[in-house]
């Protein structure tokens, strides 16, 4: 039982520091010579417009559901007109970042974890190596800074989705106009809401990035690897967004909301 314990913990360290190494790598391989420019506007390509559907489907249910759920009660104490405000501020502070987040954790990072781990079960990636090209260069930079680049992005269609589809919920139950709904939302809304949410989102896109191609990267020999480099890397980064979430919300409840 303590031997158990002991090479678990020795693993949990040792996956610590390969971690480290892999970040390590990543950040010296952006400003070497010959970066992929061309691969890291694909790959922009491939994680952003391949993901602004379900993005943007997610968001709009998103912001009709918080709607409907929010009006029952609301009108129980006369305040239904407070419905904008309300879900404009849970949707930018913190609902929108971190579902439409966990969305691409689930479709992006299980991709690259996929992906990367097929190309390192046939040897692609030994083989870049033995030839003389840099594959952390132009498999791991431009997949990580497109997901950090891209993601910020997907958030903010979203916002705006949700808003539409808070309306859309709003008018069903016999609401208020467009024009009222949209002022009642943008004016409850200030730089403060915005800004750490847009932050946020860009450490999860780099999460996302960055747990896919790890996973990936250390697939072992055989298919099966695959297919556990993929469900490792939803997991994996999923979690860690849920907790960088909580760290991000506790230093702007400190630094921001409390000035």
């Amino acid at each position: 039982m303590k031997e158990t314990i002991t090479l678990k913990i020795k693993d949990l360290f040792e996956d610590i520091g390969n971690q480290a190494t892999f970040v390590g790598s990543f950040f010296r391989n952006i400003f070497r010579n010959g970066f992929e420019w061309n691969e890291l506007i694909r790959q922009c390509y491939l994680i952003g417009l391949k993901s602004l559907n379900i993005v943007l489907i997610t968001g709009f249910v998103l912001g009709f559901v918080l709607t409907l759920q929010s009006l029952p009660t609301l009108q129980q104490f006369g305040a239904e007109g407070y419905v904008p405000n309300m879900v404009s501020i849970s949707i930018f502070r913190e609902i929108g970042p971190v579902i439409t987040s966990l969305i691409c954790a689930g479709k992006i990072a299980s991709g690259i974890g996929a992906e990367l781990g097929s190309m390192k079960v046939t040897e692609q990636i030994d083989a870049m190596d033995v030839s003389g090209a840099n594959p952390i260069q132009y498999l791991v930079v431009t997949r990580i800074l497109a997901c950090t680049f891209m993601v910020p992005l997907l958030v903010l269609f979203a916002d705006a989705v949700s808003l539409l589809g808070g309306y859309v919920g709003t008018s069903t139950a016999g609401g208020m106009t467009a024009a009222l709904y949209f002022s009642k939302s943008f004016s409850s809304l200030v730089f403060s809401d915005f800004f750490p949410a847009f932050i946020k989102s860009i450490f999860f896109g780099f999460t996302i990035g960055f747990v896919g191609c790890y996973k990936g990267f250390k697939a072992n020999k055989g298919t099966e690897s695959v297919g556990i480099a993929a469900n490792s890397a939803v997991v994996a980064a999923s979690v860690w967004i849920i907790i960088l979430d909580a760290v991000a919300v506790q230093l702007t409840s400190i630094f921001v909301y409390n000035q």
